[in-house]
């Protein structure tokens, strides 16, 4: 970085520590822990765009382009008086940032406003969120100089792409999430995976298990009841713990798994209003439920979550399980949540202070600085009122990707 010109040798009276964070492709990021500096910081508020607005552009186009910029936030030069406050330590003295460092409270809303500008006047073929550019057009000659005149207000803005990550002149992409293109806009597929996943119940206690997730959404459910009978009656008392699986059983199981996939359960994400996160950790599993208030005012899931432990990640400690699978959730929810206000429920009630962590646990205190880029509060409830997450959690799902 010192050659690169990202840092440089600082005598500020302002200091952070240093944290190295395994990024999913296998490199190393390199993060400093600014919640200090961050508590103490004014916030910008420039909005972030809409993501549904973005996804309704691209969705209509015939020929899209992504683009993301490399290390996005290092291509922001920082002021004199603020690169002192972005000074870190360490083993070989103290450091500061002359470009725009990862973890600080204002730098989405920073960068969004960089690339707000670089894009000015060309809405009407480009959009981004964040690093992500996308540009859309209808023809192929259009997309071609729609493509040109981007890429040359990049080069003329001294910024760069990386370029193994960017899709060019394809009919379908995927962009936040999502799949779009030639007029369709497919969800995250995680928002059913974890049910249309979810393996026949072979014991009573993975009937039950399956029961408390449906009997969540019981109310949005028509004659529930008569439709769970064969399955509730697995679970009473005089029956065995080996479950007999009847047809009747196969029948119920899969009407209450695709009303759980369908109308009125599941609700498109309206992204004028707040969301929230439930997520749950077991012995060998996490999920987790993104969820928001219909016009009933009733909660109803948005996305459904799950994924099975490995064996190394099983033998983590209870309060390791339930940090991984918030920060599991919040990776895979990032198009919803990302730069906007959330809640976030957990029934372990040591992940109140997440935020304020002093931890020697180093997988603990990494995670923590993950999630600095992220704007939530924790939220402490029982484990008899989290029983959707607790449920998805408790089902050995191949992971549920989008």
């Amino acid at each position: 970085m010192l050659q690169m010109g990202v840092i440089r040798p600082s005598e500020s009276a302002w200091a952070s520590p240093v944290v190295l964070v395994p990024k999913p492709d296998g490199e190393i990021r390199f993060c400093m822990d600014y919640r200090k500096l961050n508590a103490v910081t004014r916030p910008d508020n420039y909005p972030m765009p809409r993501t549904d607005e973005l996804l309704e552009k691209l969705g209509r186009a015939q020929f899209i382009s992504t683009l993301d910029l490399t290390k996005g936030y290092w291509q922001v030069p920082l002021d004199e008086s603020a690169k002192e406050r972005s000074a870190f330590i360490t083993h070989l003295g103290l450091y500061e940032f002359n470009v725009l460092p990862f973890g600080l409270r204002n730098a989405p809303a920073t960068f969004q406003r960089l690339v707000d500008g670089l894009l000015a006047g060309l809405g009407e073929y480009a959009v981004a969120y964040l690093d992500d550019v996308a540009i859309f057009s209808d023809s192929w000659a259009d997309h071609l100089e729609h493509l040109q005149k981007v890429l040359e207000r990049i080069r003329e803005a001294g910024l760069t792409v990386k370029a193994k990550k960017c899709q060019i002149g394809l009919n379908r992409v995927t962009y936040l999430g999502h799949q779009v293109g030639q007029g369709t806009i497919s969800p995250l597929q995680a928002k059913v995976d974890a049910i249309q996943k979810w393996p026949v119940p072979k014991s009573k206690k993975q009937v039950q298990s399956f029961l408390g997730l449906a009997g969540y959404y019981r109310r949005f459910v028509p004659h529930y009841s008569q439709i769970a009978a064969p399955l509730t009656d697995l679970t009473k008392k005089k029956q065995p713990n080996a479950v007999q699986w009847t047809g009747k059983c196969q029948k119920a199981f899969n009407k209450l798994k695709a009303t759980l996939m369908s109308d009125p359960v599941l609700r498109a994400p309206d992204f004028d209003k707040p969301f929230l996160v439930t997520t749950d950790a077991s012995e060998h599993g996490v999920g987790a439920v993104l969820m928001q208030k219909g016009p009933d005012q009733e909660f109803h899931p948005v996305v459904f979550l799950s994924k099975k432990l490995s064996e190394r990640e099983s033998n983590w400690s209870v309060t390791e399980k339930e940090c991984y699978a918030i920060v599991y959730a919040l990776e895979k929810l990032r198009p919803y949540v990302w730069g906007r206000r959330f809640h976030l429920q957990t029934d372990h009630a040591a992940l109140k202070w997440l935020h304020t962590v002093k931890e020697t646990n180093k997988k603990l205190l990494r995670w923590s600085l993950a999630l600095q880029d992220f704007d939530f509060d924790i939220q402490h409830i029982s484990g008899a009122s989290n029983k959707v997450a607790d449920a998805l959690s408790r089902e050995s799902f191949p992971e549920s990707t989008g």
